[in-house]
């Protein structure tokens, strides 16, 4: 049983910790008004990031959150604990209408609850998943869902968004996930773990995934700096690399 002493420790980080990171994030500024340049495509895996204009628009442009530091560290592990082979030197930055993004499996949304998409960025992810590729969305809780799933819904009305168990062949696509019970890293609320299947059909390939109450990116930014659990930054890079190996084997 949680100790009164851990109990107060537990709501001071709850607390805390939050502020602490969103004042990181306003000293550091945007990341995503000065990026670094895009990489120029070699076949080796690459991280793309996915570029909106976040709605409501402000300082924060939100599709940045974690950008570059996450996708940094998350392809040291990828390259260290797998066969994969990806690019180290940098990654990309693109929006859903450009043909760019065709060339790579795996596309990475951050904070789909201010996601807001333009006719051609419509079009685009529409044939982005018609042809092949895999999305992940992550960073946002809470009432962020409502945007979330109106986007989604726009975008493919016909397929549902369903909640994916732990038995998922997801989970399980290279390490052995043995729990789903993560919180989010700032709001401390339990995660929840959702997808949606080509054609609604769980027997073909999940095209998305969407980290709801979760944010991976988060714990693999801060993954070198002390300010996340070690357990569930552990368990943050394993769904990252399962969802990499899944992409690319379905």
């Amino acid at each position: 049983m949680m100790t009164r002493r851990w109990l107060r420790i537990g709501i001071v980080l709850a607390v805390v910790l939050p502020l602490t990171l969103a004042a990181q994030r306003r000293f550091r500024g945007s990341p995503g008004n000065n990026p670094n340049p895009n990489v120029t495509y070699d076949g080796r895996f690459t991280f793309v990031r996915v570029r909106f204009e976040p709605l409501g628009g402000s300082w924060d442009l939100k599709w940045d959150h974690d950008y570059p530091r996450a996708e940094s560290h998350f392809m040291k592990i990828l390259q260290e604990v797998t066969g994969v082979r990806p690019r180290m030197d940098g990654s990309n930055i693109l929006p859903f209408d450009d043909p760019e993004l065709f060339k790579y499996p795996v596309a990475y949304v951050s904070e789909p609850g201010f996601w807001t998409m333009s006719p051609t960025e419509l079009q685009g992810v529409r044939d982005y998943v018609a042809k092949g590729g895999f999305i992940i969305f992550d960073d946002f809780a809470g009432e962020h869902w409502y945007n979330f799933e109106a986007r989604w819904r726009e975008a493919f009305p016909s397929l549902k968004i369903v909640p994916l168990e732990l038995g998922n062949q997801i989970f399980d696509s290279f390490f052995h996930i043995e729990s789903l019970e993560m919180t989010h890293p700032m709001q401390g609320v339990p995660s929840q773990f959702l997808g949606a299947y080509e054609d609604n059909d769980p027997t073909k390939r999940l095209v998305m995934i969407a980290n709801y109450n979760n944010d991976i990116g988060d714990y693999m930014e801060f993954s070198d700096e002390g300010f996340l659990p070690i357990s569930l930054t552990n368990e943050a890079y394993k769904l990252a690399v399962n969802y990499v190996i899944y992409a690319m084997t379905h």
